[in-house]
Formats: C-alpha cells, structure tokens, sequence
C-alpha cells in the first residue's frame, strides 16, 4: 500500500483534487437551494409544497448511479452539452439539494413558533427572520447530520467514474490495472478517502464547539 502511495501520489492527488472539487462544488450548491427547498416543503402553500415534496421524493427515493446516468444522457438529448465533470457536479448538488433539504426542515420545525410571531409583531419582514433569526439557529442544530451529508457526499462521488470523471475511484483503477496489484492500490485510495473525513469530522467537531460556546455567551 505505501508503495503505491509513494509511486503513485502525483496521480492519486490529482484524482483525490477533482473528488475533492466536484464534492464540495456539490454541497455548496447544495446548501443554497436546500435551504430554499426546505422553506418551500414548509411553506403554507400547498401549491408550493406539493412539487418541491416530489422533487425531494425524487432526488432521495432513486439511486445516485441511476441519477448520474440519467442526467449525463439526459443533456445531450435536450441540446444541452456538458462536459463529465459538470454533469457530476450537477448531479451530486440535485441530490444533495434533496437531502439537505429536510435536514433543514427538521431544523426549522425546531424553532419555536413564538420567535417568528415576536419577529412579525415587531415588524421584521419574512426575508429577514428567516436570514437572522431562523437560519443561524438552524445551522446551529443541523451541523452534525450537514456534516454526515458531506462525508455521504464525498464517498458517493466515487460513482461519478461511470460517466468518465478520473475521481480518485477512477485513478485507482488505472493503477490497479497497470500494476497488478488491486488490493494494495485499492487499500491506499482507502487511506486516503478516510483522511479526508477525518479533516471533516474535526473542522465540523470545532464548528460546533464554538457555535455552542456563541450560544452559551448569549
């Protein structure tokens, strides 16, 4: 395995780059419609309600590698050509939006009812409770699950090989079939993926730290 690591590290960096790039491109887009999606699931509209609950139905209830697929051939058929990358970065953030999305509703139905109402008597429009009372107690509750969506996140882009993206998954495959050695190469992609997640537990671990000691200063 460090052998690998060793002779291999410029290309397995270059593909644990764009794993890296297409994941959190992926989940930052995701974290600005989630939060839009997730004001629509509770609007009081069931005109609004009604398509965003099926699209969050659709994006959770279907496998991610059929929705890859379904995108990446859908595009073209419609006249609109992306490049592999794009229609994974695409395709990660409609399926992240869907998740992140009820991880925030939970969030919002945490809030006590009385706070909005204070907002509303006192003259806050509906935009700025939502921007500077809801939304940072939202994100106070909801770090740990945001969290285990990223590392989901991450660790399913390692599916974006079928449509030709050379991730870290699809760059350990051409070592292992260069080199003939698929449990060693596949053992160092291992590490390395574990790395990561590891830096993402702990800079979230921290987040939330200092969210609770924010809170407690209040």
């Amino acid at each position: 395995m460090f052998e690998i690591l060793l002779n291999h590290y410029p290309v397995l960096i270059k593909g644990l780059t764009t794993t890296l790039v297409v994941s959190l491109s992926a989940i930052a887009l995701g974290l600005l419609f989630g939060v839009l999606l997730a004001f629509g699931l509770t609007s009081r509209s069931r005109w609004v309600r009604w398509p965003c609950g099926l699209y969050r139905s659709f994006w959770r209830g279907t496998p991610i590698l059929l929705q890859l697929l379904l995108v990446y051939y859908l595009l073209p058929e419609i006249g609109i050509e992306v490049a592999p990358i794009t229609a994974a970065i695409l395709t990660l953030t409609l399926n992240t939006t869907a998740f992140q999305s009820e991880i925030f509703r939970s969030g919002i139905a945490h809030i006590p009812a009385g706070q909005i109402e204070a907002a509303r008597m006192a003259g806050i429009s509906a935009w700025q409770t939502r921007r500077r009372i809801v939304m940072p107690q939202v994100l106070r509750l909801t770090l740990p699950p945001l969290t285990n969506e990223i590392i989901t996140i991450l660790k399913n882009s390692s599916l974006i090989s079928v449509i030709a993206v050379t991730e870290l998954m699809r760059v350990s495959e051409q070592i292992a079939s260069r080199t003939f050695q698929p449990l060693e190469t596949y053992l160092a992609a291992a590490v390395l993926y574990l790395a990561v997640n590891l830096v993402l537990a702990r800079i979230s671990a921290h987040l939330e730290r200092r969210m609770a000691g924010g809170l407690a200063t209040e």
